[in-house]
C-alpha cells in the first residue's frame, strides 16, 4: 500500500486527545481510516484478541521464534488491532530483563511491513505514550525505558522521525509520555554515535556492531559471487541475526551488481529473489534497501555513470518476478541535469586520480604535491570537480582516524579554492548525509565538526552556512534529515565562546599544525615576529620562524597581517615587503596563500579606512606590485582601488 510523506499530515481539529494518535497516525502513512478504527472497548472480538496477543507475546518471549509469531499474528486476521500488539509487546517486555527489550524490538521490526502496517506501528506507540503514567506505577523507570524503545524505532526505521513532533501536542501538558518523547530526542537521538549506542543498549544482536555487521555482509556476498551457492549464502544471513539492518544487504548486494557487471547482475538478483521467497529478508526491508539506493544512485554515477539505467532494469526484473512491489518505491525521477558538459570517461578518470591524490597524501602529508596534482588536472576542468573533490576528501577521512580529519581541514584551508566550490562541496555532503548515516554512525559529529572548522579556517564564511541550511531545507521539508542537524549543530557550536579555539583543537591539533596550540596564540605570534623583524631582525631568522610555526594551511595570516602593518606606515617601510618577497621567493608563502591574504585585506579595506584614509588606493598599488612579482594571477579584482 503506497503512503503518503509525513509532511502531508491534515490538520486534526477539535478532536480530543485519546484520538489524536489514531488520527495523526492515519494522516502519516495515509491508511484507509477504516484501517485504523478505534474499536469498542467492549468488543468481543477485541477482547478475544487481547487475550490471544497476550499469549503470543509470552510464547514469543519463551521460544524466541519470529517466524512461528508472525504466522500466529497473522492468522488473527484482525489487521485492525495490531497496535494494541505493538502496545502489549512492548509493555511486557519493559517489565523485563534486557534479552526480552532487545527480543521485542527485533520482532517488531521483522514485523514491520509484512504483518503489521505502518499506522498500526504508529498508533501503538502512541498509546504507549498516553499510557506511560500508569506503566510507571509498575516500572519505575518506564520513561527512560519507553524512551529507548521509541528511539530503537526510530532508529530501525519502523516509526518517523516526525512522530516525535506530531505526538507531542497530542499529550496532556506534563505528563510523563511528553517526557518520554523529550528523553528519546535529546537523551539518545541527539547524542553522538547514536546509532550503535541504541542498538547496543539491550546487547544488541550478539554484540555486532555495525562496523562489524558491513565486514561481514560484505564477505557474505564476495563469497556467493565466488561460489554460487545461494543455499549457504542464506544461512549466513540468517546466521547473522540482524533482520532490521536486513536492507543494507540489499544495497550493497544492488550496489555490488552495477559495480561489477556481467553476470553478478543475475547472481545478485537470484539470491534476493531467494532470500524474499524463503522469507529470510521480508518485504519492508527489501524495499527500504532498494530505496536506500534510490537515494544514492546519482553519487554512484560518479562510479558506474550508466547506474541510474541498470537500477531501473533490475527494478523492472524485481517487480516482474513478484518479489517487489514497484508502487511502493520512491519515485527514481528523471536524470539531473548536469552542470557542465564534460565527457563520462574524463570524470571518471578524474575521480580515480582524486582518489589516488587523496590516499597517498593521508601517507604523506605533502599539501604541496596535492596542490600541485590537482592544479595540473584543474587546467581543463571545470569549478563542479573542485566540489566533487571536497566531498571525496572529507568523506574518505570520515571513515579514518582524528589524524587523518585533521589532516583533511588543514589541506582544505591550504588549497585556497574558491569558496562557492567548497560550499558546493559540503552541499552534496549533505544530500548524501542520510544515506552515510547508516553507514557511519558518527556522522553528526564528524560533519558538525568539518563544518565549524572550515568557518574557523576562513574557507567558507559563517553566512554560507545558512545558505547551505536554507537549501537543504527546501530539499527536506520534514527538516530531520543527518545534514540539517549536522548544519545547526555547526551553527550552534560556533556561536559558543572560545569555539575557534576548540574547533581548532577538535582533533588534537594533528596534520601538519601544532598540537594545542589555540589561533589566538598563532596570531599573537606571528604579530610578534614580525614587529621583531621589522623592529631590525634579521631576515633569514625571521623566515625561519615562519617555517617552525608548522602551520602553512594559515601564512595567510603572515601576508595579511604584514600588508595591513606596511598600509599603516603609508608605506614608508619596505621591510615587510621584502620579507613578503623572501617567503614567496623560497616556497615558504605558496600562490594560494599569498592570494588568501590579499583576499583577506580587500574584505576588510574599508574597516581599515577609518584609520588609513588612503587604504584603498595602497591597497591598489600593492596590488600591481604583487602582480607585477607574480605573487598574483591577473585575475585577481582591482575593484577595491576603484
Amino acid at each position: 500500500m503506497e503512503s503518503r510523506p509525513d509532511d502531508l499530515v491534515p490538520p486534526v481539529m477539535h478532536k480530543p486527545a485519546i484520538q489524536c494518535t489514531a488520527d495523526a497516525a492515519a494522516a502519516a502513512a495515509g491508511e484507509d481510516a477504516s484501517l485504523l478504527r478505534s474499536p469498542t472497548v467492549s468488543s468481543e472480538e477485541f477482547i478475544q484478541f487481547k487475550r490471544k496477543a497476550t499469549t503470543i507475546v509470552e510464547e514469543y518471549f519463551s521460544t524466541d521464534d519470529v517466524a512461528a509469531t508472525a504466522n500466529e499474528l497473522r492468522e488473527l486476521r484482525v489487521p485492525c488491532y495490531h497496535y494494541y500488539f505493538v502496545k502489549k509487546l512492548v509493555s511486557v517486555a519493559m517489565d523485563r530483563h534486557d534479552r526480552e527489550k532487545e527480543m521485542a524490538a527485533v520482532l517488531l521490526s521483522s514485523l514491520y511491513g509484512d504483518v503489521i502496517d505502518r499506522p498500526q506501528v504508529y498508533k501503538g506507540f502512541g498509546k504507549l505514550a498516553e499510557s506511560c503514567d500508569d506503566l510507571s506505577v509498575d516500572t519505575p523507570d518506564a520513561v527512560d525505558i519507553l524512551a529507548v524503545f521509541v528511539a530503537r524505532a526510530i532508529i530501525d526505521d519502523i516509526l518517523p522521525p516526525a512522530f516525535l513532533a506530531k505526538q507531542l501536542p497530542c499529550l496532556p501538558e506534563g505528563c510523563k509520555g511528553a517526557e518520554v518523547l523529550h528523553r528519546a530526542e535529546k537523551s539518545y537521538l541527539s547524542v553522538p554515535h547514536h546509532g550503535e549506542i541504541i542498538l547496543q543498549r539491550w546487547g544488541g544482536s550478539k554484540s555486532i556492531t555495525v562496523e562489524e555487521a558491513k565486514a561481514k555482509i560484505a564477505d557474505i556476498l564476495e563469497e556467493y559471487l565466488a561460489a554460487g551457492d545461494i543455499g549457504e549464502a542464506c544461512r549466513c544471513i540468517m546466521g547473522l541475526k540482524i533482520p532490521f539492518f536486513h536492507h543494507d544487504i540489499v544495497k550493497r548486494a544492488l550496489t555490488l551488481a552495477m559495480e561489477r557487471g556481467g553476470g553478478a547482475e543475475g547472481h545478485i538478483l537470484d539470491l534476493l529473489k531467494s532470500v524474499s521467497d524463503e522469507g529470510v529478508i521480508n518485504e519492508s526491508q527489501i524495499t527500504k534497501g532498494f530505496n536506500r539506493l534510490i537515494d544514492s544512485v546519482d553519487d554512484l554515477t560518479l562510479d558506474v555513470p550508466n547506474a541510474r539505467r541498470l537500477l531501473k532494469s533490475m527494478i523492472l526484473k524485481a517487480s516482474s518476478e513478484g518479489w517487489l512491489c514497484a508502487s511502493s518505491l520512491k519515485p527514481l525521477g528523471p536524470e539531473p541535469k548536469k552542470a557542465v558538459v564534460e565527457d563520462d570517461a574524463a570524470m571518471r578518470q578524474l575521480k580515480a586520480k582524486t582518489l589516488s591524490i587523496i590516499k597517498e597524501y593521508f601517507l604523506t602529508g605533502d599539501i604541496i604535491e596535492v596542490m600541485s596534482s590537482l592544479e595540473v588536472e584543474n587546467y581543463a576542468c571545470s569549478s563542479s570537480y573542485n566540489a566533487i573533490f571536497v566531498k571525496k576528501l572529507i568523506t574518505s577521512a570520515m571513515d579514518r582516524k582524528s589524524r587523518e580529519k585533521e589532516m583533511a581541514s588543514v589541506l582544505l584551508s591550504s588549497l585556497g579554492m574558491p569558496p562557492e566550490d567548497v560550499v558546493s562541496g559540503f552541499h552534496l555532503l549533505i544530500e548524501s548525509a542520510e544515506d552515510a548515516a547508516l553507514d557511519n554512525p558518527a556522522i553528526v559529529e564528524d560533519l558538525t565538526m568539518f563544518l565549524a572548522r572550515s568557518v574557523v579556517d576562513e574557507v567558507i564564511a559563517p553566512s554560507d552556512l545558512e545558505k547551505i541550511e536554507e537549501e537543504a531545507g527546501r530539499g527536506k521539508p520534514g527538516g530531520s534529515s543527518t545534514g540539517l542537524l549536522a548544519l545547526r549543530n555547526a551553527r550552534a557550536l560556533l556561536g559558543a565562546k572560545l569555539s575557534a579555539e576548540r574547533i581548532l583543537r577538535c582533533w588534537g591539533g594533528g596534520g601538519t599544525g601544532k598540537a594545542g596550540w589555540e589561533l589566538d596564540d598563532v596570531k599573537d605570534k606571528i604579530g610578534k615576529l614580525l614587529q621583531e623583524y621589522d623592529s631590525g631582525g634579521d631576515i633569514r631568522e625571521a623566515c625561519r620562524c615562519i617555517k617552525e610555526l608548522g602551520m602553512p594551511f594559515f601564512h595567510h595570516e603572515v601576508v595579511k597581517k604584514a600588508l595591513v602593518a606596511i598600509m599603516e606606515k603609508r608605506g614608508k617601510d619596505e621591510r615587510l615587503w621584502a620579507l613578503l618577497a623572501e617567503c614567496y621567493g623560497r616556497g615558504l608563502i605558496t600562490p594560494n596563500q599569498m592570494t588568501k591574504g590579499f583576499e583577506r585585506v580587500a574584505g576588510c579595506v574599508d574597516d581599515l579606512a577609518l584609520d588609513v584614509p588612503d587604504a584603498g588606493k595602497q591597497f591598489c598599488c600593492y596590488v600591481e606590485r604583487a602582480k607585477k612579482g607574480g605573487w598574483l594571477d591577473s585575475s585577481f579584482p582591482n575593484g577595491v582601488c576603484s
